[in-house]
């Protein structure tokens, strides 16, 4: 009798909260005794679930840039998170070992709602993210809020992603059995496997203090009779993943972290759980001869939405007023437009047949500090090109990268658009748009104050115009345009 599997996810992730003008993170007053969110929730979750060794036992993602945070910021917890990716030999013929770690698209931008370059871009930044960091190719990949479509999964599988996790309302099958994995076909000889966690579980352990009391009783009450009736006929072991924020671990929720690390670490388990933990790399591995059932997946669909992508881009009965969302992705998508128009102008005048969004893939190396803007600039322009045109170069891309970050998922998932989170979004768009008016002599910042103009914020009434200088002021920026 095989026995069954349990796999727990912790997807680690806060918005970006770095002052794209200065490089630096503010001081925030309501993470008393604190400086800022990023150093409290490190404090109560990310390092004691790196010290307590529980990184290792399960499957994680750790968003980009909060990752560029940490290793500055908490040298010693990065660390920690970069060797918990415990390598997994799924065939000694391969030349990289799989580890437990997943990459993740690099701004948390919700795909779907994405162009096809900024989808490509945020893929291809998010795994060279994770190849630097870790130091081997990922196979596994978290999709922002598992916000998904057709064209967002063949994208991954075109870049060697193989296999990511979504919700169980994401496939449009009824019904779906989530104890084992599926794979969908994606066209052209592609596909991908999904993992598709148990609801349920994942519920309990987010929204249920009482229910991770005590972790032996949650496996042995919970989790066994999940996995009742399997192994499946053709002896394919059950599977019970739990995926959660990592944040609830010790931040949104006291000495989960505790029950986290009592559940899977064996050092602290009881003797005999009744199921096997394992990691996402074992779950997905095809027993011989055993190919997984084929699946479809809702195009549009995400796991805190229950109106599919509608909470990042419209009215969504999850907000009591979001008639804000539409207009401001309006506003930001015209930005990027011009952004994008004055790039490719631009570039057309730089030396060599230079593909803008190429250099743009290829720019997060300097993001990340891999190679020097100086050399980049001469790699793609060489040698003889000038001062000028080198500095153009550089600039466009820098106002790439922020036209980018401006689509963080943050900036719509709450009700008003008063908040940080959109604020932050909204400074990002300042970054962007202000370097493109110097290099491109444009004129997009006024036409983005007026579009932001067109919404306001259901608590204080200001518009966004106003909420935009706000933000700015808030970090000493000016606030007029040119």
């Amino acid at each position: 009798m095989t026995r069954g599997r349990l796999a727990v996810h912790a997807h680690f992730y806060q918005p970006l909260r770095l002052d794209p003008f200065s490089g630096t993170l503010p001081d925030d007053p309501t993470a008393a005794p604190y400086r800022n969110w990023n150093e409290r929730i490190n404090d109560e979750c990310y390092r004691p679930n790196a010290g307590l060794g529980t990184l290792g036992h399960i499957s994680f993602n750790l968003g980009p840039t909060l990752a560029g945070w940490m290793a500055e910021a908490d040298p010693a917890t990065h660390r920690a998170f970069v060797a918990a990716d415990r390598p997994f030999d799924r065939d000694p013929a391969l030349p990289l070992a799989r580890g437990n770690a997943i990459a993740q698209a690099y701004h948390h931008a919700i795909l779907p709602l994405a162009s096809a370059l900024d989808r490509r871009t945020e893929i291809r930044w998010g795994l060279r993210d994770f190849l630097v960091r870790y130091g081997r190719a990922a196979e596994g990949f978290w999709l922002p809020e598992t916000a998904v479509d057709t064209a967002t999964l063949r994208a991954l599988a075109l870049e060697g992603v193989r296999f990511t996790i979504l919700a169980p309302w994401q496939s449009d099958t009824r019904h779906l059995d989530t104890r084992r994995p599926y794979r969908t076909e994606l066209g052209g000889g592609h596909s991908i496997v999904i993992v598709f966690y148990d609801a349920t579980l994942s519920g309990a352990v987010s929204f249920e203090p009482g229910a991770t009391d005590d972790a032996d009783r949650f496996a042995r009450e919970r989790v066994v009779p999940r996995l009742a009736g399997t192994p499946f006929a053709d002896d394919t072991p059950g599977l019970v993943l739990i995926a959660t924020d990592g944040e609830l671990y010790g931040h949104h929720q006291e000495f989960r972290d505790l029950f986290l690390n009592r559940l899977v670490a064996p050092e602290t388990g009881s003797s005999d759980r009744g199921v096997d933990v394992v990691t996402l790399a074992q779950a997905v591995v095809e027993p011989d001869g055993h190919p997984f059932p084929a699946v479809r997946v809702s195009d549009r669909t995400s796991w805190s939405c229950h109106h599919g992508v509608a909470r990042w881009s419209a009215e969504c009965p999850d907000a009591a007023d979001g008639r804000w969302k539409a207009p401001l992705r309006a506003a930001l998508e015209r930005l990027a437009a011009g952004i994008d128009a004055a790039t490719e102008a631009r570039f057309g005048g730089l030396p060599g047949s230079l593909d803008p969004w190429d250099a743009r893939d290829e720019y997060i190396d300097v993001v990340l500090g891999v190679e020097p803007a100086p050399a980049f600039s001469a790699r793609w322009l060489g040698e003889d090109a000038s001062v000028e045109e080198r500095h153009a170069l550089i600039q466009l891309l820098e106002a790439q990268r922020w036209r980018l970050a401006m689509f963080a998922s943050d900036g719509w998932f709450w009700d008003d658009p008063i908040r940080p989170e959109t604020k932050q979004v909204l400074r990002c768009a300042a970054r962007a748009v202000r370097i493109v008016d110097e290099v491109a002599d444009m004129r997009l910042e006024r036409r983005l104050v007026a579009d932001l103009e067109l919404f306001r914020s259901p608590s204080t009434h200001l518009d966004g115009g106003e909420i935009y200088r706000l933000a700015l002021s808030e970090v000493g920026q000016p606030v007029s345009g040119r």
